[in-house]
């Protein structure tokens, strides 16, 4: 059985990590190390419960574009061309992902969910901010309504790395984003937007896949760890974003190198 403390304490790492380039799935894995949390079916489903938590806090910030896609928010363009982020857009992105996540997510369970690759992750993750930091080019594309579908798609391609923890979702599509001439700040928004149906989708999944594991006793958990996560994740959400918009990627890539020399240390004396 696990505790209300883990589901508060782990909650509020999601909520904090969630939207940085920093891997909150990596984060809830070593945190879940320190606490010495048992990890089974539970907690597997737990991690992507807490995440849609957080994720809600996105639906709340982008609820009219969010709208806008399914036609029922008429929005003013922010394109010079008059161009509008649309559904087939977010669909683009979220396919390789989508597919790649079904076919392997048995594989990913069993081989990558552990702190060593998520250390791994955590490094090669951070070299790919710093690769994409260092593009000399300035960005075609400046606003969230000028992504043409070809870079939709890329940003979609770079979104596979992320399905190694502690790679970060959000990390590797604002680099995607970046490498294919999208801003900084474009490619955070469309990250984000692209993590809704990402994070419903894996916690269906999830919860389908471990049903028959999970009981009315933890249902408390859940409920703990979603709560906090979005509401930790509801105030900090403005900030962050604003943050990842605006910030250059290798000052979340050297955080990265040390959480991860830091937690090798910790292990190395375990």
């Amino acid at each position: 059985m696990h505790s209300i403390f883990e589901a508060i304490v782990i909650g509020i790492v999601e909520g904090l990590t969630e939207f940085l380039p920093v891997s909150s799935t990596g984060h809830m894995i070593l945190t879940q190390s320190l606490l010495g949390t048992h990890d089974d079916a539970v907690m597997k489903t737990f991690d992507f419960v807490i995440q849609l938590g957080a994720i809600m806090a996105v639906v709340i910030i982008y609820w009219k574009r969010i709208l806008s896609l399914f036609g029922l928010v008429k929005r003013r363009s922010e394109s010079k061309h008059g161009r509008k982020l649309n559904l087939l857009h977010i669909l683009i992105g979220i396919l390789p992902a989508g597919v790649i996540g079904v076919l392997f997510n048995d594989i990913v369970d069993e081989k990558l969910f552990n702190s060593t690759t998520v250390l791994i992750g955590l490094v090669l993750g951070g070299i790919l901010l710093i690769i994409a930091e260092s593009r000399k080019e300035a960005p075609t594309t400046t606003v969230l309504d000028d992504i043409t579908y070809k870079q939709a798609f890329f940003i979609g391609l770079w979104q596979l790395v992320s399905i190694w923890p502690g790679f970060s979702r959000s990390g590797s599509t604002i680099a995607g984003g970046m490498l294919s001439g999208v801003s900084r700040a474009a490619s955070a928004d469309f990250t984000f937007i692209m993590a809704i149906p990402i994070m419903f989708g894996a916690s269906g999944v999830y919860f389908l896949k471990n049903y028959d594991a999970l009981s009315s006793a933890d249902l408390p958990f859940f409920i703990t760890g979603f709560l906090v996560a979005f509401v930790v994740a509801l105030l900090a959400v403005v900030t962050f974003i604003k943050l990842v918009q605006n910030m250059k990627l290798t000052y979340f890539a050297y955080y990265r190198f040390a959480v991860a020399i830091v937690f090798a240390i910790y292990m190395f004396f375990q």
